[in-house]
């Protein structure tokens, strides 16, 4: 599927709603989804598939017209943030009001140093190295925490020590002194630094993360309408919603059931190369014979093709599949609710 890049061009109502709802994140955007009707899910996965990156800039713009829809007065009625909060919590719980508020309010506080928030950070490494330590430490501090930890290791030992100080014992800073700073390193790396301009927020992945917070329901929605849509797609995302590894979240009465349908000279295949914690919880849950005659047919393989340890842990999957689509297992995944003796 090509990739599309959205800019702040007109977009549909549609486009708008899959940038905000992976801006919120995975476990609220499931929640959200739980609460629409099978052809609105299945428009929204559609825009979401389509998403391969938007600008910072987009993404800004359509969180702020979703903070000024829900904070504008409706229809007479008084708006504001306790509309908003209480708006948001019906739908996404305390937590998840809090978070998108936070969001929204991010996106519309502009805060020092921004510009250089989408800069590689190699790039800054390199402007700011001569610079006065108090200069790094105060652009340092106003970065976001990956940048800075990547920019404090580029350092030598003597230099990350003194700035990791600075950055400690660093008091309130008048924000007209910030600003003047702020306006000098701008100026002076307008030429030199290349922004990331764009910031993937969409594709197959992002709605694997979505997919596996949500219920069954939505899950089963979104998926058999994908399949009307495009069925390689669907089956793609089938596939990367449990992996062969993540066997090892099944319980030992699961993983026995799954072994029964499972040919030897295919589950050996399927171990060549894997992490030990994979092979032992597959090994405990065997007869002590067949442990041994499972080790020895492993161990008589030899080298194995990466293409057919992969197809031997798919046939492995599809029996996984099959034993929860019958209801004989059941799958963990994020948001699914603990059980209780």
């Amino acid at each position: 599927m090509p990739s599309t890049e959205l800019e702040v061009a007109p977009l549909s109502g549609a486009q708008k709603a899959a940038v905000l709802l992976v801006q919120v994140g995975q476990e609220n955007a499931a929640k959200v989804l739980a609460h629409m009707r099978p052809a609105e899910i299945e428009e929204l996965t559609a825009e979401i598939l389509r998403l391969r990156s938007v600008s910072a800039e987009t993404a800004g713009v359509v969180l702020q017209e979703f903070h000024d829809m829900i904070v504008a007065p409706l229809r007479g009625g008084a708006g504001g943030m306790d509309f908003a909060q209480a708006l948001l919590e019906g739908a996404l719980g305390t937590d998840g009001a809090a978070e998108v508020l936070g969001r929204v309010a991010e996106a519309a506080v502009v805060q020092p140093f921004q510009f250089l928030h989408q800069a590689d950070p190699q790039q800054i490494l390199t402007f700011l190295t001569g610079e006065h330590p108090q200069t790094i430490a105060l652009v340092v501090a106003h970065l976001r925490p990956d940048q800075s930890s990547m920019i404090l290791g580029g350092l030598a030992p003597e230099m990350q020590a003194d700035i990791a100080y600075r950055i400690a014992t660093m008091e309130a800073t008048s924000s007209e002194y910030v600003r003047m700073i702020e306006d000098v390193v701008q100026r002076r790396t307008s030429t030199v630094l290349q922004a990331k301009s764009n910031t993937a927020v969409g594709g197959v992945q992002p709605l694997v993360d979505i997919i596996n917070r949500a219920d069954r329901g939505t899950e089963r929605s979104i998926l058999e309408g994908l399949a009307k849509v495009d069925a390689p797609l669907a089956e793609e995302i089938r596939g990367l919603m449990f992996v062969f590894e993540d066997i090892t979240t099944l319980d030992d009465r699961s993983i026995q059931l799954v072994l029964r349908g499972v040919e030897t000279a295919d589950l050996a295949t399927a171990l060549k190369g894997v992490k030990e914690v994979v092979r032992d919880k597959i090994l405990r849950n065997v007869s002590e014979r067949a442990r041994e005659n499972l080790v020895d047919e492993i161990d008589m393989l030899g080298p194995v093709r990466t293409s057919a340890v992969e197809e031997a842990q798919t046939k492995i999957v599809q029996v996984i599949r099959q034993l929860e689509e019958s209801g004989q297992i059941v799958l963990t995944r994020g948001g699914d609710d603990d059980f209780v003796a």
